[in-house]
């Protein structure tokens, strides 16, 4: 007796048909443990409300979750909640959390086979929790190599043709005289939402093809191809492939890319608005700083002139954030850009024409969302300034030196000048300048704000989070 009718006959009531059933499912179960990178298994509902596993595949490319095997083992009800619910429910579980029998973490997908109405088993995929890495719902065929994708089709062929329906693609044979000899539900579903009215099975595939020229069925030295068809409101990725086996041509795979298509559509729109939103916020602040400059020139104070040139340097180095924003056409930008267009314009605004100074940005550059980039370009421009209007009026050359370091969960900046140094305390308490740098590291980066001074110079250093997460009420 074989350990499948054994096992059945021991732990479960199930009938001598129904474990033909589940001994005709197990052929292709180690194809699909390779084609998946993952272990297969199939349990059987057991007398006590546990289940029996009675056939298992380990994958041969990657490695297994299971040093044993568990043939024969029971699958406890709380460690796989998944296949409880689909022996409860008769529907397939999706993405849930099991553990195995030697206490491993892995992701479970499971499906129900079925006599008619009744249960009588399921399949079940699983992958560890540290290997998964955007896996879907079903299996992907069209989305493997040849190789792994003609040896699956030519099993289904021969033995196995039930896994047809597990398949998240629609699935089409034809035979050698050109006639549809298989379609599975999807493909029945999909050509009918395409509006066909008959269904496929039997028809002429020249009747039924999507592709048209584009792509030769009939390339007896191709034993591959595909490509991506645009069919009304869907998008649909044809793949072919050549059998010849029991009287099988080639199949056709065809993958729906509508969902796919439609988000990369989104995704351009949102892309278009953001660059229109960075480059409005931009021409609004250079209109300010536009009137700002006018007061500038009509001021008779050398005082109020400083002042306002301050502030509309403090608006520039938010407007040319935002117009690096508009550039990419997403909310991110990197920091070293960022960094770079602030040096440039605080040089041209307070820099003294006879004074040789030369500002260096060292260390990382990474990527920051628009929050955190405007908030560092204004507290690096208010540093900048402070430099160059303080630190260096008894000399005639300087350096500036900017140090980014990115950290996992904190990155830092230090501002490194070889300027006369200042009394910090007092400065401190007086400077809007440094009052403004204050504040925002505090409040708008979540970050800590020191500075050292000496007569050999200034250190100004501050950290911010790299991810920042706003609370906004729904």
């Amino acid at each position: 007796m074989d350990i499948i009718t054994s096992l059945c006959k021991k732990y479960t009531d199930l009938s001598e048909e129904e474990i033909d059933i589940i001994k005709g499912m197990t052929f292709c179960l180690q194809p699909l443990a390779n084609l998946e990178d993952a272990d297969i298994f199939v349990d059987c509902p057991a007398r006590d409300g546990d289940a029996i596993v009675v056939a298992e595949a380990k994958p041969q490319g990657v490695p297994s979750s299971y040093k044993k095997s568990v043939v024969g083992l029971l699958a406890k009800q709380e460690n796989e909640p998944a296949v409880a619910r689909t022996f409860r429910l008769g529907v397939a579980t999706k993405q849930m959390k099991a553990v195995t029998q030697e206490s491993t973490n892995v992701i479970q997908s499971v499906e129900p086979i079925k006599n008619k109405d009744r249960v009588i088993g399921v399949l079940i995929r699983e992958k560890r929790v540290d290997d998964e890495r955007d896996v879907g719902e079903r299996i992907h065929f069209s989305q493997q190599g040849y190789e792994k994708f003609a040896d699956a089709l030519s099993r289904m062929v021969e033995e196995d043709g039930w896994l047809t329906e597990y398949i998240d693609e629609a699935l089409i044979m034809v035979n050698y005289k050109g006639i549809v000899s298989f379609r599975n539900t999807l493909a029945k579903d999909l050509y009918k939402e395409l509006g066909y009215v008959d269904d496929i099975l039997g028809m002429p595939y020249e009747n039924v093809v999507l592709h048209g020229s584009e792509l030769n069925s009939s390339d007896k030295d191709s034993n591959y191809s595909a490509v991506e068809v645009s069919i009304g409101k869907h998008y649909l990725n044809v793949k072919q492939i050549s059998l010849k086996k029991n009287d099988i041509s080639f199949a056709v795979v065809i993958r729906d890319m509508t969902p796919i298509r439609e988000k990369e559509k989104e995704l351009i729109l949102k892309s278009v608005a953001i660059k229109e939103m960075h480059h409005r916020v931009k021409n609004n602040l250079q209109t300010i700083a536009s009137l700002l400059r006018l007061q500038v020139r009509r001021s008779g104070n050398e005082e109020t002139k400083m002042v306002l040139g301050e502030s509309m340097n403090r608006i520039l180095s938010i407007a040319t954030t935002h117009e690096l924003l508009a550039q990419g056409g997403v909310d991110q930008v990197k920091i070293g850009e960022v960094i770079v267009n602030i040096k440039n314009n605080t040089v041209r605004y307070f820099a003294s024409p006879h004074f040789n100074i030369t500002i260096s940005l060292e260390g990382d550059d990474f990527h920051v969302d628009s929050d955190i980039a405007t908030s560092v370009a204004l507290i690096i421009n208010e540093l900048l300034q402070n430099s160059l209007q303080y630190a260096f009026q008894e000399k005639e050359t300087g350096t500036v030196r900017i140090i980014v370091t990115h950290g996992e969960l904190y990155s830092q900046i230090e501002v490194i000048d070889n300027g006369s140094g200042f009394d910090v305390e007092n400065v401190k308490q007086n400077r809007l300048g440094l009052s403004i740098v204050s504040t925002l590291v505090k409040d708008k980066l979540r970050g800590n704000f020191t500075i050292e001074s000496s007569s050999e110079g200034t250190i100004v250093t501050f950290n911010f989070k790299n991810q920042i997460m706003n609370t906004r009420l729904a």
